[in-house]
């Protein structure tokens, strides 16, 4: 009987100890699953003493005991020094957190200085040429073909203003848009879940120092695994929105052109008008004639090439119908030969038939 008794008090041992754990564990679980979900809203913890055991609070990791009201206070104070550290950040000097995008597009007509001096200002002011494509004219185009280049150019937000006055002063601004968004929420609520998933980062560390059953470590490293997933992206779309609120996009089109557009603040009047409209049209007679006796110039080898091979085409084409007409002309020779020849026999025919009818005639 005793030892009966001292077997199943063994078991009973095992299994307080095993009911143990599992609370343990259980806690540990929605431990974290409130730090990961609590500053979203979307899962909560059960704080009511029903949940917790006899004495008010439950085992830890390391078989001791973990308060859980005084973990909920320890959550308390991180969510007001998020908050706090998000209002700090809202409230920066530099105001609310903007995205600047310049779109402009400008004439020139010396595209050479033009791009040179576009490439040292942004260098100067600490930017970056994000892209860029320059067609530089074509040996195959007419004259109306003209270079362009198409630019996105970074430039740091504090000195953007500076960079669009440098730019009206090298060029002429045909058009222009501004574009500006305002990511301030955006930022601060990335940076508070930035902030929590490094705080439960911190704890499933602490508490996977402390774990002592396989099935604790595995759990614990599972979450840890999707913490620092989700961190690592989170940083990172961080530093993509920074870089957008550091430095300016500006979309610049540059056109070389030989009259630059007369960027008038009112509408000319009719004499006006008229008297540019009758210099456009004699200005556009001389480029016409102009760009003709170039074009007879630059082709003379080619117009020498199809010269010769219409020349010989057309003495091909004479000698041809000269062939055409003497065969012609001896057919007709010969036709009307045979003509004279008939003609001859059909005399001499007549001139044989005659005596004899003279004869029959006399007897």
């Amino acid at each position: 009987m005793k030892k009966e008794s001292r077997e199943s008090g063994k078991r009973r041992g095992r299994n307080r100890n095993l009911r143990q754990r599992a609370a343990a564990l259980l806690c540990i679980l929605a431990a974290v699953m409130y730090t990961g979900c609590g500053a979203d809203g979307g899962v909560s913890v059960n704080t009511d003493k029903s949940s917790q055991n006899s004495a008010g609070a439950v085992y830890d990791m390391g078989g001791g005991m973990y308060d859980m009201e005084e973990g909920l206070e320890y959550e308390a104070a991180d969510s007001a020094a998020a908050e706090e550290g998000a209002s700090e950040s809202a409230g920066v000097p530099e105001g609310r957190k903007l995205i600047q995008t310049v779109s402009l597009e400008v004439e020139t007509k010396e595209f050479e200085q033009m791009m040179s001096s576009l490439e040292t200002q942004v260098r100067d002011m600490g930017g970056y040429i994000e892209s860029m494509e320059t067609y530089n004219g074509s040996s195959y185009s007419n004259y109306a073909a003209s270079r362009y280049a198409n630019l996105t150019i970074r430039i740091p937000a504090a000195k953007l203003n500076s960079f669009l006055q440098n730019v009206s002063d090298i060029s002429n601004v045909v058009r222009r848009h501004d574009n500006v968004e305002d990511v301030t929420l955006s930022y601060v609520d990335m940076e508070s879940r930035r902030n929590t998933l490094r705080t439960e980062q911190e704890r499933l560390l602490e508490f996977l120092e402390r774990a002592e059953t396989i099935e604790e470590i595995i759990t614990l490293e599972e979450r840890l695994s999707e913490v620092r997933y989700q961190l690592e992206s989170m940083e990172s779309k961080l530093r993509t929105m920074d870089n957008l609120i550091d430095y300016s996009t500006v979309e610049l089109n540059v056109s070389e052109v030989r009259e630059l557009t007369d960027m008038q603040e009112k509408e000319p009047g009719p004499g006006k008008r008229i008297a540019d409209g009758f210099m456009r049209s004699l200005r556009d007679i001389g480029d016409g004639v102009m760009e003709l006796a170039i074009w007879f110039l630059t082709h003379i080898p080619y117009l020498v090439i199809w010269g010769i091979v219409i020349a010989v085409i057309a003495v091909c084409c004479k000698k041809a119908r000269a062939k055409r007409i003497r065969k012609k002309e001896e057919k007709e020779r010969e036709a009307e030969a045979g003509m004279q020849a008939r003609r001859a026999r059909m005399q001499e025919w007549e001139a044989g038939a005659s005596p004899q009818n003279d004869g029959k005639e006399k007897e």
